[in-house]
């Protein structure tokens, strides 16, 4: 008779980032939250920071704790990258309904994220494991840190007129198409070998 696992702390914090998502799409929607609270700061998008800081924390931690105690799941391997592109997603389409992105270059992210989980899933197949390469975590750092500053509305950096919400959304645009070749041309034969 099999007895029924119980779900491991990382996969669990998996969930938690997971279960944080719709409140970084429902908090703008919310009456009373658009007033500014410091710069060109709304309440709402600051509340909005904080989940994502939450969420991303979680991210860190899960991975952390499931190397360190070797907890390494079917489960985690395929949830966890996803709660991440749902987490990244989400606070990019709502940057975009700010008016704080550019949509083309939140199609840039999703378009790489696609072709990246497609390699992923051919490689998979052929039972090819596939490690995130250094320009896939400098791309990763870029974007996170890319949502931070746009929902900071550029502050502190307003104050002083350098405008590195700009510079780090084109730097997470260029990371991201640059990552995507890199895993493409690394990966190239898992592509052309598929059947």
């Amino acid at each position: 008779m099999k007895t029924k696992q119980k779900m491991n702390l990382p996969n669990r914090l998996t969930l938690l980032r997971i279960c944080l998502i719709p409140f970084i799409v429902i908090i703008p929607l919310i009456n009373g939250l658009d007033e500014v609270v410091f710069g060109d700061v709304k309440l709402s998008n600051l509340i909005v920071l904080i989940i994502f800081c939450i969420a991303s924390f979680t991210d860190f931690l899960d991975g952390y704790i499931a190397r360190k105690h070797n907890l390494i799941t079917d489960f985690g391997k395929f949830m966890d990258p996803l709660a991440d592109k749902l987490l990244v997603f989400a606070a990019f389409i709502l940057l975009i309904e700010e008016g704080l992105i550019p949509g083309w270059i939140v199609t840039v992210i999703i378009a790489r994220e696609f072709m990246v989980t497609g390699i992923r899933v051919l490689a998979a197949n052929n039972n090819v494991v596939i490690a995130a390469s250094k320009m896939g975590k400098a791309k990763t750092i870029s974007q996170m840190l890319t949502i931070i500053i746009l929902l900071l509305s550029n502050y502190p950096f307003s104050l002083i007129n350098i405008p590195v919400d700009k510079i780090m959304m084109y730097l997470a645009a260029f990371l991201t198409v640059v990552s995507g070749f890199d895993y493409f041309i690394k990966n190239k034969n898992v592509i052309l070998n598929s059947k």
